[in-house]
């Protein structure tokens, strides 16, 4: 009989606190479980890009007809180097490659606007206005397939991309990050790039503002496959590194790897 006391008694302090917890979102009983999170003091984008620059980044991602790709290396060489050139145009190309391993026929392009986004619109403003130009953009068209584009800020804690004299192949790590993980990701690796800077192949790492969200690149250089082999094998001799890759796997959703060989007129060789 106690025992049956002592049941109904529980089952009636339980429904009471369903009710309760039931009866408003800001109910006293669910008040104990839900999880408070203090909410973000600044964007990330604050606190993980430079500071001391304002320069602002678009990747290009061009999927080319395979019998296209050689005239259309030629034609987007010649008028890079036009606006690379041209001081009345606030941007610069960073790097152009061919993905060797990855999506095939694909053109990968990375430019720098220094200014931040004043800079990308008077860029584009005049680009509309140059007749030269567009012709371009209707000859390029006839030999794509598919285009993409995103806005990139660079992490603070990364080199600057400058030129290289090579030669080198490039391999650029994507990684789609779950929602709100970004701040988590860049105080993680803000530690572990000391771990990758010996062969000096660390060259960039951005993250994107525009376009696909919560996605972050990191660009590196290598002699060859043969050396990414040793080199990213080297970094698990050192303490410390198995406790980057440890904590920041379970932030990722997707990741790739694209291996790229720069064209003839790209900075980075």
């Amino acid at each position: 009989f106690e025992k049956t006391s002592s049941f109904v008694k529980l089952s009636f302090i339980l429904f009471l606190c369903r009710r309760f917890s039931e009866s408003s979102d800001k109910g006293w009983f669910r008040s104990l479980f839900v999880h408070k999170v203090d909410a973000r003091k600044d964007a990330h984008s604050n606190l993980l890009s430079k500071k001391e620059t304002s320069n602002l980044y678009k990747i290009q991602f061009h999927n080319v007809k395979p019998e296209c790709l050689e005239a259309y290396n030629s034609l987007e060489a010649e008028v890079q180097t036009r606006l690379h050139q041209d001081q009345d145009y606030p941007c610069e190309v960073v790097g152009s490659w061919n993905t060797w391993y990855g999506e095939q026929d694909q053109a990968v392009h990375l430019w720098r606007y220094r200014g931040g986004y004043p800079a990308l619109t008077e860029c584009l403003k005049k680009l509309n206005n140059n007749k030269e130009y567009l012709e371009f953009r209707k000859e390029r068209a006839k030999m794509l397939i598919s285009r993409r584009n995103q806005l990139l800020l660079e992490f603070s804690f990364w080199n600057e991309p400058s030129p290289r004299p090579g030669p080198s192949i490039y391999e650029m790590r994507t990684y789609h990050l779950k929602t709100g993980t970004m701040i988590e990701w860049g105080n993680h690796w803000a530690r572990a790039i000391k771990y990758r800077q010996e062969n000096n192949e660390a060259v960039g790492g951005f993250f994107s503002q525009i376009g696909d969200l919560y996605v972050v690149h990191h660009l590196w250089a290598y002699e060859s496959l043969q050396s990414r082999n040793e080199t990213r094998n080297s970094a698990w001799l050192k303490e410390g590194w198995d406790v980057n890759v440890y904590y920041t796997v379970p932030l990722i959703r997707s990741m790739a790897s694209r291996i790229m060989i720069p064209t003839q007129s790209s900075p980075l060789q």
